[in-house]
Parts: C-alpha cells; sequence; structure tokens
C-alpha cells in the first residue's frame, strides 16, 4: 500500500468522528435526557481510558518480560509512560488554573471548553490509533490496516458523541464553525499519526502518546462526573454509564472480532 492510500485510509477513520458531533446542537431536550446523555458520555470516555490504558501496558510488560533475556528497555518506556500520564492529567490542571483561574471551589468549566478538552484527549488517543493503521499499511499488512481502519472509524462516531454532549447543557447553540474545529482537533491526528506511522515506527513514541491520552481523559472524567452529579439521580448516573461504557466496548469487540 503507498504512502497516500494509506493517508487516505487514516483520514477517513478520523473523519467519522464528525458524524456524533452533531448532537451538541439538540434543543429543547429536558434537564433529565441531559444528564443521561452525560452519563452516556462518560461511559463511552471510561472505556476509551481503561483502552488506551490497557494499550499503553502491553509493551510495558512485554519489556518487563524481556529483562529476564537482557533487554533493557523497560526502564525507559516506564518512565516515559508515567511522564506522559504526569503530564497529560496535570498539564490540564494547571493550564485551567492559568487560563481560566480554577481553584478549588471554581464551578466546572464551561460545556464548550470541556468539549474541546475531551477533544484534546480523544486527539492523542486517536494519533496513537493513526501510528497503528501506518505501521501496518508499511509493513505490508494492508488487510489488517483495512481492519483498524473500519474499528477505528466505528470507534470514533462514539468519540464525536462524547465531544458533544456535554454542548447540550449549554445554554447557547454550538455554532458549526465550533463543531468543525472540535472535530478536527479530535479526528485530524488519526490522519496525521497514519502519515507518521508509515514513515517509521517506535514502541516509545507510541508509549508516550497514550499516556498523554490517558492523562488528559483522567482529568476529563472527573470534570464530567462532577456535572453528572449534578444533573443526575445515582441510578440515571449509573445506567448512563453503563450504556456508555457497554456502547464504546462492543464496537471494540467488533473491532477484535473482524480482525481475527
Amino acid at each position: 500500500m503507498s504512502h497516500a492510500a494509506a493517508a487516505a485510509l487514516g483520514a477517513i477513520a478520523g473523519a467519522t468522528i464528525f458524524i456524533g458531533l452533531p448532537v451538541g446542537r439538540i434543543r429543547g431536550i429536558s434537564k433529565a435526557v441531559q444528564g443521561v446523555l452525560n452519563a452516556i458520555a462518560t461511559g463511552v470516555l471510561l472505556f476509551l481510558l481503561w483502552d488506551i490504558l490497557s494499550h499503553a501496558a502491553s509493551p510495558i510488560e512485554a519489556s518487563l518480560a524481556a529483562l529476564h533475556h537482557g533487554d533493557r528497555g523497560f526502564a525507559a518506556l516506564a518512565l516515559i509512560f508515567g511522564a506522559g500520564l504526569g503530564i497529560g492529567l496535570l498539564g490540564l490542571v494547571y493550564f485551567n488554573a492559568r487560563l481560566f483561574g480554577r481553584t478549588k471551589h471554581a464551578p466546572p468549566p464551561a460545556p464548550k471548553t470541556l468539549a474541546m478538552m475531551i477533544a484534546t484527549g480523544l486527539g492523542l488517543h486517536n494519533l496513537s490509533e493513526g501510528l497503528a493503521i501506518g505501521q501496518s499499511a508499511a509493513t505490508g499488512a494492508v488487510a489488517f490496516a483495512i481492519v483498524l481502519v473500519i474499528g477505528f472509524a466505528l470507534h470514533n462516531v462514539t468519540e464525536g458523541f462524547g465531544i458533544a454532549a456535554p454542548l447540550a447543557t449549554d445554554s447557547s447553540m454550538p455554532s458549526w464553525s465550533f463543531l468543525l474545529v472540535a472535530g478536527l482537533i479530535g479526528g485530524a491526528p488519526t490522519f496525521l499519526g497514519t502519515v507518521i506511522g508509515y514513515l517509521f515506527t517506535s514502541t516509545y513514541i507510541y508509549v508516550l502518546f497514550l499516556a498523554l491520552a490517558a492523562g488528559a481523559l483522567l482529568y476529563v472524567v472527573n470534570e464530567m462526573f462532577h456535572i453528572g452529579r449534578r444533573l443526575n439521580s445515582p441510578a440515571a448516573m449509573a445506567w448512563g454509564l453503563l450504556l456508555g461504557f457497554l456502547l464504546a466496548y462492543s464496537t471494540d469487540l467488533f473491532l477484535t472480532y473482524i480482525a481475527a
């Protein structure tokens, strides 16, 4: 597969994030429905956090097992993972404290700000997905690369909903240009990652971007829980979390099935 063809597949996989974004322009829904939408989106993000951490841990654990055979890469991978997780999480904490004056008793961020935070975290995640597509295409595993594109495209639909859900609680309707920017931040890194992944492979870069994404999503999930507790009863929150998690998990199971 050529570099251009691989890049086109990466662009297709990232573009499906726009399918879920128009949810952010829906208005006239009750507070209860807003709460359930927020809880479902939080469930999707919780699954993505679990998925990211499991993928990041895989090469680290493999390197740890290889210590018995003289492999010395474990320490570097573990350090990169810890640093990436800390930068992704604490970077958002201090950035928001500096830019928005967030303090201990400050209210949660505005819906548009939260949507952009989610888009940023997902963008880092999708960069790593693009790396996987590019690396598969470059090594001649064309069929597997296409399978990855199909699976990631399905995943990105739910990610677009995750970005848009907080916007449903905003009093002002987000413009199409705002949704376009949010979609580009969240989805375009899939294309960029494919381009980079086709040119060279690096386990260290792969782990770094996954760790950054996990740290960013940790911050965002905490904010989503804050909002969810104000909008939902405990039962509604739990049902929404379960539905969102299973929705995202089902797309991952489909990807695993067609890749087998």
